[in-house]
């Protein structure tokens, strides 16, 4: 069974990004014999949680990333919030289009959830 999953977060409201993160914990701690993937595709207005000096959100998140939680922003929306790639936390990536890096997820058998 494959149970690699997506995440999808559009929202800047903090209480999303807190349930996203609640979600990947659960997630991990459900599966612990199972090899799975699990990403967080961040993009629109969310991306601008994911920025140095949020540091109450990387600090539950760092855990989760060092458990394989990878966690992708869209650069179009970083671009439109005028974000620096400097600026975002450690072990983010960057995609070209966060909505077309949801597909390609879907095509390789990924779940999605949008919270």
């Amino acid at each position: 069974m494959n149970y690699d999953l997506c995440l999808h977060m559009d929202s800047k409201d903090p209480a999303i990004l807190r349930l996203v993160l609640r979600n990947a914990a659960n997630y991990i701690k459900a599966l612990p014999q199972e090899r799975f993937q699990l990403v967080v595709v961040a993009n629109g207005p969310a991306v601008t949680q994911f920025v140095k000096g949020n540091e109450e959100f990387r600090a539950i998140a760092a855990p989760l990333q060092d458990q394989g939680l990878r966690i992708l922003l869209c650069a179009n929306a970083l671009a439109d919030n005028k974000i620096d790639h400097a600026d975002i936390w450690p072990g983010c990536d960057v995609v070209p289009a966060g909505l077309v890096e949801i597909v390609r997820l879907q095509r390789e058998g990924f779940a999605y959830i949008k919270p």
